[in-house]
């Protein structure tokens, strides 16, 4: 079926039916946008794929609506909202598009699906509150950033919603396509990383061609001895890094020495004993020095001291 029209619900929009927006966007670019609530456009016709609105969910009817009773869930139990119907759909047809390998789809899927999907459908049913991310950042969730775009109430001139959902299309697609970018290069980054943990053999101190995610590479092939990572930057010289113990910490396996924190160049090199040693964040999770003699330096002395550390 040729698909000429894609169809959600007239006056305010919410992050659900502009994220499904995104996906059906780049799969039917040739497909009319229509937004209203008239029964003609909301019933499953020919070449319509309808979301977030008509009162039924019905795949094979094209039409995705989550605010019937009963409502659709996840095994799990958890809601869906139209976004999330969207995706378990057309998510796969979407990363193609997309140009995900297809061997990374099915990891790439579960994991947009886990992270971006999932928080929006929960968010739109009411099944969480926004406030749970706490009190700074109640506003800094993505539903909610979203729909600050909206029209503010009294911007009533006519079309004014339309004109306020076309102008957010980008803004969320951007961060869509973020999100699926960044997925999928942890994944290269993953390969990556693991050939260059073979080569290292037993060395505590991980070299990598380039900047890049690592640590779920390190935990994947269970290199559990690595403490640092060195890799060449972008401007020609080098980073020293140490390697968290998770997402949600800045635990660190190793930090790099307390002599160095905070100081940069002719100070650094004085406590570090490296020529070419241009700076360590107060924070010492990273170093930078001139070239990769001068990083790989430092690095045999962070290990020195980590392991003397260890020691006592």
């Amino acid at each position: 079926m040729t698909i000429t029209h894609l169809v959600t619900h007239s006056g305010g929009f919410h992050a659900d039916e502009l994220l499904s927006t995104v996906i059906l966007a780049r799969l039917y670019p040739d497909a009319a946008l229509i937004r209203s609530r008239d029964a003609d456009w909301i019933t499953p016709g020919e070449g319509k794929i309808i979301y977030d609105v008509g009162r039924d969910f019905d795949a094979a009817a094209m039409i995705f609506d989550h605010h019937q009773r009963p409502n659709p869930l996840r095994d799990t139990g958890q809601p869906y909202s139209a976004f999330g119907l969207i995706w378990a759909h057309f998510g796969r047809d979407y990363l193609r598009a997309m140009d995900v390998p297809d061997a990374d789809i099915e990891t790439v899927l579960a994991s947009f699906d886990a992270q971006f999907v999932l928080p929006v459908d929960l968010i739109d049913n009411g099944a969480v509150d926004a406030s749970e991310a706490g009190p700074l950042f109640t506003g800094l969730t993505l539903p909610v950033l979203l729909e600050t775009l909206k029209p503010v109430f009294d911007a009533r001139e006519p079309g004014a919603d339309d004109t306020a959902f076309a102008q957010a299309l980008p803004v969320a697609r951007a961060f869509v396509e973020a999100s699926v970018r960044r997925k999928a290069a942890k994944l290269r980054a993953q390969e990556i990383v693991a050939q260059a943990i073979a080569q290292a053999g037993d060395a505590r101190v991980l070299e990598l061609p380039m900047g890049m995610p690592f640590r779920a590479g390190i935990e994947e092939a269970g290199a559990d001895h690595l403490l640092f990572v060195i890799h060449p930057r972008d401007g020609g010289d080098w980073a020293l890094t140490t390697i968290r113990t998770g997402d949600d910490t800045f635990d660190t396996r190793a930090d790099l020495p307390a002599a160095w924190a905070g100081l940069t160049d002719a100070a650094l090199e004085a406590a570090s004993g490296v020529e070419g040693a241009r700076f360590c964040h107060n924070g010492r999770f990273i170093a930078v020095a001139r070239d990769r003699d001068a990083i790989v330096a430092m690095a045999a002395r962070a290990l020195h001291t980590a392991e003397a550390d260890t020691a006592s």
